[in-house]
This record gives C-alpha cells, sequence and structure tokens, in this order.
C-alpha cells in the first residue's frame, strides 16, 4: 500500500457556519442588540486607546549624538611636560594623563585652568580662547 492508495473512512464534513441566521436560534448564537451582536462588528483595539490619550510632545526632538571631548587644565600639562615638548592626545594617552577606552582616542580640550610657564607645541587638540592666549603668552605654538 502506498500513500496515494489511502482513502479516509469518515465523510468529509464542513464546519458550520454561525451568525447567518438558520439553525442556531433567532440570535444565530449572538445574543441579544449590542455592539458585539451586529454584523461586520470590530472591536476597538485598547492599546490604541492607550496612545491616543498619551498627549503628544510638539517640536522637533532629535538630538545628535555627540561625544564630548576629554578636558586637560594648563596645570596639568605645566606638571607633566618639559620645556619644548609637543602636546598631542596620543601622547597624553601615553602618559596616561587621559584615560582611554577600547584603545580609540577620544577629543581632547584644553581649558585655561591654571597657569603655563613652559613652552609647548599643541596639536591635534581643541583650544579655549583664554587657554590659546596663555599657551602664546609663555612662548608656545599651536598647530
Amino acid at each position: 500500500m502506498q500513500i496515494h492508495q489511502l482513502k479516509p473512512t469518515t465523510k468529509n464534513r464542513k464546519p458550520r457556519k454561525v451568525g447567518r441566521g438558520g439553525k442556531r436560534g433567532t440570535y444565530s448564537g449572538k445574543g441579544i442588540k449590542g455592539q458585539k451582536s451586529r454584523s461586520g462588528r470590530r472591536m476597538r483595539p485598547e492599546l490604541r486607546d492607550i496612545i491616543k490619550k498619551i498627549p503628544k510632545l510638539r517640536g522637533y526632538s532629535f538630538k545628535a549624538v555627540k561625544e564630548k571631548p576629554l578636558i586637560v587644565s594648563l596645570t596639568v600639562l605645566d606638571s607633566n611636560f618639559k620645556d619644548g615638548d609637543e602636546v598631542n592626545p596620543k601622547v597624553l594617552f601615553e602618559k596616561k594623563i587621559l584615560g582611554g577606552t577600547g584603545g580609540k582616542i577620544k577629543a581632547v580640550k584644553i581649558l585655561a585652568n591654571g597657569n603655563l610657564e613652559k613652552k609647548l607645541k599643541i596639536a591635534g587638540c581643541i583650544i579655549s580662547k583664554a587657554a590659546k592666549e596663555k599657551i602664546e603668552k609663555a612662548g608656545g605654538t599651536i598647530g
């Protein structure tokens, strides 16, 4: 015996259609009156009602994900570097003045906290106006 030779032992019975009158009483198993007994009824989703009740926040609210630079003050540069040294983010990470994550060198900003008395060559850093003035006053260069 093979699959194409098999035959069912019972007759095929189609499922009973409910809600179209006949053989189910006057209300066809739907009960009396109300939204749930009407034809073409679709209940409103509860989640949509909850969402509709939440007030909408107006305006454009996208904020760009921008990493803030790591901050270094002039006093730190004055205490860790010698006269004529070059200061850049790579050197700052090597001297462990800044802590890095995952070997990626982040942006560095130099602020004018304290005084600088050494001539330093600064490259690859963001520098505040006041810090720039103090570096140039001490005889340093910004490249």
